[in-house]
């Protein structure tokens, strides 16, 4: 009886997982000074300046089958409802709601609300400057064969609301997805490669809403040692936008040596194709990074490819940057150089110089413990007559952005138990 008992509690022992409940935050006050970010600024005009924040309440939930996620989350302006007010002017919002089913050790099923990061984030990011950041209602199917290859299927179908019958999709979005994610590691060496099917709605001459997919299909390199790395990219952009035929190209290639323990520099170029302003061809050339983090490319002020600069002349941007750490700082200084990769006219139909400006980014960080992190930065904007074309406002004045931002993720509560 005693060797009976024993053998049938070391069976419920050796069948038990442990499961992991998680309950944390974050909190991100953000002060912004702005003469001149994403437009250049017009004369007489004062600069803005304010403090947003995002607060998120994270619940993770981990166990041998599942993996579970909620972040609520809340974005405000400092000041944009009143002290005494009885609502909020955005109240809250589900950020992420995902559940994930661990089928095997190599099958994994995750469904819900997303963000879907991939490689540099340059086609897929989660936008997390942006205080809102960005995810998505998605499904993605993930195969890890062995610890080298890992191949995600993600697919995505939106909609108004529950209908009878099929209705116009009003939300300015993407209507459908489908994409196919690819990568391996060669020792030093890593590959990606990706398709992606995305599908937007439009309205065609009788008023109805129709639906063009266009596809970007590419590659990522990267090469990394111990004191130098490197990365490229290709990606091609085709399919129909608006019953309009697409057809176009970025390529980028970022090069970085680690001169020694605190200091490193990296040289790098992106060219993203765009269409000219006197085309008379009906083909849309202007490369369109849709659901990338793009705030993190071409320069921190945003002038490129930040909810603008889409289906534009495009985009050659030379760059390079000094980094340096030690302990708890880190400094960067990151000049970009601008020109436009196609034709720029001016009100009289004539050629204007493809030169757009420069711009220096200069962040500096500071991780005063685990759970709380100091940020600011500092960028200036030289912009030339084609800028002003594009773009309007004056290149003349001064046109600059400053920042100061406070982040605070503490873990309010973890526990682990057996089932």
């Amino acid at each position: 009886m005693k060797t009976l008992l024993t053998i049938l509690c070391l069976g419920v022992v050796m069948t038990s997982y442990a499961q992991e409940f998680e309950i944390s935050t974050e909190l991100r006050p953000r002060f912004e000074y702005r003469h001149g970010y994403k437009t250049l600024s017009p004369d007489n005009v004062d600069a803005a300046t304010f403090i947003s924040q995002r607060t998120r309440l994270n619940l993770s939930y981990k166990s041998e089958k599942l993996n579970a996620y909620i972040a609520f989350q809340n974005v405000r302006v400092w000041g944009d409802v009143a002290t005494l007010s009885t609502s909020d002017k955005n109240g809250i919002t589900i950020h992420e709601a995902w559940a994930q089913l661990l089928l095997n050790s190599q099958l994994s099923l995750k469904l819900g609300r997303q963000e879907l990061n991939y490689d540099d984030h340059r086609i897929f990011g989660n936008v997390g400057w942006a205080q809102q950041a960005r995810s998505h209602d998605a499904f993605v199917m993930t195969y890890t064969p062995n610890s080298t290859n890992r191949i995600d299927l993600g697919l995505a179908m939106n909609e108004n609301a529950e209908t009878l019958f099929e209705t116009e999709y009003l939300v300015n979005d993407y209507k459908a997805f489908q994409y196919l994610w690819y990568h391996t590691k060669l020792e030093a060496v890593s590959l990606s490669f990706l398709i992606l099917n995305n599908g937007l709605t439009y309205e065609d001459e009788d008023d109805k809403q129709n639906v063009d997919y266009n596809q970007i299909i590419g590659t990522r390199a990267t090469f990394e040692n111990n004191k130098f790395n490197a990365d490229a990219s290709l990606y091609f952009q085709t399919g129909k936008i608006a019953d309009t035929d697409l057809s176009a190209i970025n390529i980028a290639a970022n090069a970085y040596y680690k001169i020694n323990d605190q200091f490193k520099a990296g040289l790098g170029v992106e060219y993203l194709s765009g269409t000219d302003m006197n085309t008379t061809e009906n083909t849309l050339k202007s490369f369109n990074p849709w659901f990338g983090t793009n705030h993190k490319f071409n320069g921190l002020m945003d002038y490129f490819y930040v909810s603008n600069h889409m289906n534009s002349v495009g985009l050659l941007d030379i760059n390079a940057n000094l980094s340096y750490v030690k302990n708890n700082l880190s400094v960067k200084l990151a000049p970009h150089l601008f020109s436009a990769a196609a034709t720029v006219i001016d009100n009289t139909g004539n050629d204007m110089s493809n030169g757009l400006g420069t711009e220096l980014d200069l962040v500096l960080g500071y991780k005063w413990s685990k759970d709380i992190n100091f940020q600011a930065g500092y960028s200036q904007l030289f912009a030339t007559d084609t800028m002003e074309a594009l773009k309007g406002g004056n290149k003349d004045n001064s046109n600059n952005w400053a920042w100061l931002m406070i982040t605070v993720n503490p873990s309010l509560f973890k526990t682990t138990f057996k089932n």
